[in-house]
Formats: C-alpha cells, sequence, structure tokens
C-alpha cells in the first residue's frame, strides 16, 4: 500500500474532524477545496473512521465502497462514526474537543482459502456466512493483545455468529491491510508490522 503524504493525511483528518462537528451541531456536510483535492484523494479508497474520547472507543465505521473517491469515503464515515454507529448514542456538540480521529485506508480484501493465512496485527479480517458479515481492523488486535484465534473469534461475535464458525468451510474469510493516521499523535504514520 503506498502511504499518503502528510499534506493528505492532514486534509482527510481536517475534513474528518470538520465533517464530526458539523455532524454534531446538525449542519450540512462539509465540502474540500477542489483544487486541494490531490490525485492520491480522488483515487477510489475504502476508508475507516474512529472516534475516541478519553481513551475510550466512541465510534467506529467505515465505508467499503472502493469505487468511490477516497476523501469521500473517509467523510461520509465521519458521518456514519458520529452519527450512526449502533453501539453508541450520537456525538454531541459539548463533547468534540475531547475526541480523538483516526483514518484507516484499507487495501481491496483478498480471500484466504486457509485461515492460518489470516497474520493478527499485520492483516484486519472479514468474515462472511449467509447474510452475515463482519470486519475488524487490522489495529484491534494490536490494541487488545490478541492473536489470531482471539480476533477470528471476535470478527466472528461482531458478524452474528458462532464463536468457532470461522472453522467451518461454508464460512469465507478475507484479509486486508491498512494504512492509519491520526489518533492522540499523528508524528508518523502507523503501519502494520511485518
Amino acid at each position: 500500500m503506498h502511504p499518503l503524504a502528510k499534506p493528505e493525511r492532514t486534509l482527510l483528518l481536517d475534513l474528518a474532524r470538520a465533517t464530526v462537528e458539523a455532524t454534531a451541531r446538525g449542519e450540512a456536510r462539509p465540502e474540500p477545496e477542489p483544487a486541494s483535492l490531490t490525485p492520491g484523494l480522488l483515487a477510489p479508497g475504502a476508508a475507516f473512521v474512529t472516534l475516541h474520547e478519553h481513551g475510550q472507543l466512541r465510534g467506529c465505521i467505515g465505508m467499503m465502497a472502493y469505487e468511490r473517491p477516497l476523501w469521500a469515503n473517509v467523510r461520509d464515515s465521519a458521518v456514519a462514526a458520529s452519527r450512526d454507529d449502533p453501539r453508541f448514542r450520537p456525538v454531541g456538540a459539548a463533547e468534540l474537543r475531547d475526541i480523538e480521529i483516526e483514518v484507516s485506508v484499507l487495501e481491496p480484501p483478498r480471500p484466504i482459502a486457509d485461515p492460518g493465512e489470516f497474520v493478527a496485527g499485520r492483516h484486519g479480517i472479514v468474515i462472511e456466512r449467509g447474510l452475515n458479515r463482519g470486519l475488524l481492523l487490522p489495529q484491534v488486535a494490536t490494541e487488545q493483545g490478541w492473536g489470531e484465534a482471539e480476533m477470528l473469534e471476535a470478527v466472528c461475535h461482531k458478524a452474528g455468529l458462532g464463536a468457532d464458525a470461522w472453522r467451518d468451510p461454508g464460512t469465507q474469510l478475507y484479509v486486508f491491510e491498512s494504512f492509519c493516521f491520526g489518533g492522540a499523535d499523528d508524528e508518523e504514520p502507523e503501519s502494520p508490522p511485518g
């Protein structure tokens, strides 16, 4: 994955923050200046926006729309993370100064035939079985101290499946890598190990 340049990361973080603030205040989604949109930001790319408040998860939703421009997926993910994550109430205007924002840019998932191909901390994981689907970003393994088995069980739970559904040959697993930036400190981008 080709990492974004610092000005591109800054623009995406600024756009995500402006979007979270506008959403909390009931205002329209912001539009970036067209001249500021580099080829990297206009290129198709999936993204997740993760919100933290006082070190605790406050919302995390992404757009796996690989045909849409990266900047648009970041903006729409910011709206969804601040308003539509079913685990949390919408972010209120009084919380805005305490919200930290992290953006994850995702490579397209690739199917794996053997769960042994999944490497916790390097790969994100997607599980599909029937109408059930779940996704966990690569950094979840590091944040939770989980290995492969715990990540696979957790993504099964997120998809509404039994903890060992990942072992069933009728279940499809996909892995992906991501490029993450933002959060409490954006001096250097975080890259998955390996």
